[in-house]
């Protein structure tokens, strides 16, 4: 079968979707580069056309001897691990192109060893008709550890490409601490926990700090025994990564470290893989990922900021040139729209004893119906007279809003019909319809409430320009 590349790469996905990686050039050989948990990039030595490739899918990890796994005749081998929540792989060229028969192979789900062989690598530049066509093969087949990327066998037809490992464990921190992407389907629930494990070459055990800060969280790690560590991911504030501890050992036998972290979720493995990798290269040294996570606070908190401002500045803007108090800006009825017919005046009457603003709110409604022509209507009077009486409105008036009262004010052939200019706004209304709620106004229990709503509503029922007059006779004391 035949894969085709593009500038001499392919991608191998572990999942039915595609997410950002890691660019290539930080981990990898000269064969495979480690892109995220579900994805990789192979190398072929033909920059683009089309490559001779197979993929083997095995239950069980190929035996030392083994020549679909470790024949002799294959110039560069390499592994690397990936996770496949969903049991599928795919073959892709760069540009996103895949075969038909290595589009959604079923590999077993889980954490799955891919092992990559190459051979006659001939650069493009050279090759010729006789050579024989490039031939790649994969071999899958399923683990419970992430031993990280490996070099089986080296071609030589690459230069090495140093390790970038802080730059890795940037991405893979950032990558682990980061909610489902909206694309994303979630990992299954029934997929085992795993194990990461790394080996170097050490005379002691390394002694790692504390806790490990990842910008609003922290990772605690806590001795239980000896060369034993409790991981546990803590914050106050945010989701975190992990709900339940995992365990990590430390040994060094015979010149060699080898570093366990167990019980890690499958979907992060791979990353935490990475970030050990820099963390035992130098373990009391700042984490790769706190400066940018510091950078993306930073901008995060200026941010709100300047959205605080401009929020702060468009209320001011809507609130006539200052921002309201907290009384002001809590109030429901026509306080914003009075602020932008007199704001000194909105300002005064909420500094006023409640007594007073009451006492003002029934001289408003007065005032309303009598420029509508309503004063004199005899249920209109009669609930004038109460409130100024210090009495509370006519149930019909408190009752259900007002509509029966509302509905009246429309049926009564006594009511006059004029029409005004609405400040600000349409030539057309009608006077009463505007009026008429400055009376309702007085149910209102908080003496605050009513004398704004009574007093915008009166000025309005006065029409433009009258307003204005009405407005400098509104009392201030």
């Amino acid at each position: 079968m035949r894969q085709f590349v593009d500038y001499c790469q392919y991608q191998v996905r572990s999942a039915p979707y595609w997410r950002t990686g890691m660019p290539i050039y930080l981990v990898g050989d000269e064969l495979l580069h480690v892109s995220s948990p579900t994805e990789c990039t192979g190398f072929a030595a033909t920059h683009t056309g089309w490559i001779e490739m197979r993929v083997v899918v095995r239950d069980a990890p190929p035996a030392e001897g083994d020549p679909v796994g470790d024949a002799d005749d294959w110039d560069a081998i390499s592994e690397t691990t990936l996770w496949s929540p969903q049991g599928v792989l795919s073959v892709h060229s760069m540009m996103g192109s895949t075969a038909e028969e290595f589009a959604g192979l079923s590999v077993p789900p889980g954490l799955i060893r891919l092992r990559a062989h190459a051979r006659n690598l001939i650069h493009e530049s050279v090759r010729t008709d006789d050579d024989p066509p490039e031939q790649h093969q994969l071999l899958v087949w399923p683990v419970t550890e992430d031993v990280g990327p490996r070099t089986r066998r080296a071609a030589g037809t690459r230069r090495e490409w140093e390790q970038k490992r802080a730059k890795a464990a940037e991405y893979a921190m950032l990558d682990v601490i980061r909610p489902y992407d909206t694309h994303e389907e979630r990992d299954p629930d029934d997929l085992p926990r795993v194990a990461v494990v790394r080996r170097r070459p050490a005379e002691a055990v390394p002694v790692l700090p504390d806790r490990l800060p990842v910008g609003d969280l922290e990772v605690h790690l806590t001795p239980t025994a000896e060369g034993t560590l409790s991981w546990r991911w803590a914050s106050t504030t945010e989701e975190l990564p992990d709900q339940e501890a995992s365990t990590v050992r430390l040994a060094v036998v015979d010149g060699e470290l080898t570093l366990r972290h167990e019980g890690v979720t499958g979907r992060h493995a791979i990353l935490l893989g990475l970030v050990w990798d820099h963390l035992l290269d130098d373990p009391a040294g700042r984490p790769a990922w706190e400066p940018v996570l510091r950078a993306q606070a930073a901008e995060k908190a200026e941010r709100a900021e300047r959205n605080r401002r401009l929020r702060a500045e468009h209320e001011a803007n809507s609130w006539g040139g200052t921002p309201p108090t907290d009384r002001l800006r809590a109030l429901t009825g026509q306080a914003l729209s009075f602020a932008r017919l007199d704001r000194p005046l909105l300002d005064r009457l909420a500094e006023l004893p409640a007594d007073r603003q009451r006492q003002i709110a029934v001289w408003a409604a007065r005032r309303a119906m009598r420029v509508a022509g309503m004063e004199q209507i005899g249920w209109i009077a009669e609930a004038l007279a109460a409130v100024e009486a210090g009495e509370r409105l006519p149930a019909a008036f408190t009752d259900d809003h007002g509509q029966a009262v509302s509905r009246r004010l429309y049926a009564d052939p006594a009511i006059p019909h004029t029409v005004i200019k609405f400040p600000g706004g349409p030539s057309n209304f009608r006077q009463q319809s505007v009026a008429f709620p400055a009376l309702l106004a007085l149910a209102d229990d908080d003496p605050l409430a009513a004398v704004i709503d009574a007093v915008y509503t009166a000025a309005t029922a006065h029409g433009e320009p009258a307003h204005l007059a009405f407005l400098a006779e509104v009392p201030r004391d």
